[in-house]
């Protein structure tokens, strides 16, 4: 209860009282104890401190404060006028402090808002965006913004909240997580296959027609050259393309033999895998701003990704390589979305 502050203290000094200068918000609070209390002793119960901590936290404050908060006398203790507009200016902090704490707990509770997600085409069109599904039931009110191409998004730059990548991003101050291993070897179609046969050996290969991606993390240059030493482009190439589904449809259709990731033959896709010991890794990396892990909404994307990668559910991210038509027998996981809907497993 609030006792009768003492007279006599003209007004235009009550102006000269600020709270400017504080800065222990935890003696500000014992003051206002007190005088909800009437006593320090009761206000020691309280809180439940020694009634010697309470009196050297009232001292305190009122050194911070430069004035005279209370008088005490055999009938407790009471507010000066210099206390009593402090009472005012520490309540008004008190609101402000519980206003912050609701607003730091709808916000760290709150799975609302947007999440910009930069991944390279290929994963993004047919395995990411397919298995959104499961996050956007998880998180009803989270809206993803997902940004599907071939160069790599510099989160440091706000280009997006989370990437994923094919190559390890340079930035020092990102941060950045191994996701696993993706393996790309030669596919063809039924359709090519019958018409034109399945080359099984490096000197066969050279024989046929190859589509390939060309993009910023597909290194389909530095593959060309290294895979095929000397040969000119145009002697083996009839297709190039910079984006995944473009490159996957001309395959499907029979166009040529393409490079794809070995769990393309394991979810759908209507191509089969070649035997031409030639194959390809990529490391997968998934990079986001330092402060991005403490936004919830955030947080919870990168979690959800790096389980979508998880090499133990998806065998095909491991980092040894395993054959398409192994994948099925290693695999132990529920049902997976058909990535190439429409499809029919003919020619697995």
């Amino acid at each position: 209860m609030r006792l009768v502050p003492e007279r006599g203290v003209p007004h235009e000094e009550h102006q000269k009282i600020g709270l400017g200068g504080l800065t222990d918000w935890d003696a500000a609070r014992v003051f206002l104890q007190v005088v909800r209390c009437g006593s320090s002793r009761s206000a020691a119960e309280r809180l439940g401190l020694s009634i010697n901590v309470v009196r050297r936290r009232i001292d305190d404050f009122e050194r911070q404060i430069g004035a005279t908060l209370f008088t005490r006398d055999v009938l407790g203790t009471r507010l000066t006028d210099e206390g009593t507009l402090v009472v005012s200016a520490v309540e008004r902090m008190e609101a402000a402090s519980f206003d912050l704490m609701r607003a730091r707990n709808s916000v760290t509770q709150t799975l609302s808002g947007e999440v910009r997600v930069a991944v390279t085409e290929g994963l993004g069109t047919f395995w990411l965006a397919p298995r959104l599904v499961e996050f956007q039931q998880a998180f009803p009110n989270i809206l993803v913004d997902l940004h599907c191409a071939m160069h790599s998004a510099d989160v440091l730059r706000h280009e997006a909240d989370v990437a994923i990548h094919l190559s390890k991003p340079a930035a020092l101050d990102v941060k950045l997580v191994r996701l696993g291993r993706m393996h790309v070897m030669f596919f063809a179609s039924q359709k090519y296959i019958d018409t034109f046969g399945a080359p099984r050996t490096y000197d066969e290969l050279i024989k046929h027609r190859i589509v390939m991606q060309f993009a910023d993390q597909t290194a389909a240059k530095e593959i060309f050259e290294s895979w095929f030493p000397g040969i000119p482009q145009q002697n083996l190439l009839v297709m190039k393309t910079n984006v995944s589904s473009a490159n996957y449809w001309a395959v499907s259709k029979g166009a040529g033999i393409g490079l794809f990731p070995t769990y393309a033959y394991a979810l759908g896709a209507k191509i089969v895998p070649l035997e031409v010991n030639l194959a390809r890794p990529f490391d997968i990396w998934l990079s986001y701003h330092p402060g991005s892990n403490r936004i919830p909404r955030i947080r919870r994307m990168i979690d959800w990704v790096v389980e979508a990668f998880n090499p133990t559910r998806f065998p095909w991210f491991k980092d040894e390589f395993i054959h398409p038509q192994d994948l099925k027998a290693v695999y132990k996981g529920e049902s997976l979305i058909n990535l190439f809907e429409g499809f029919s497993t003919e020619g697995r």
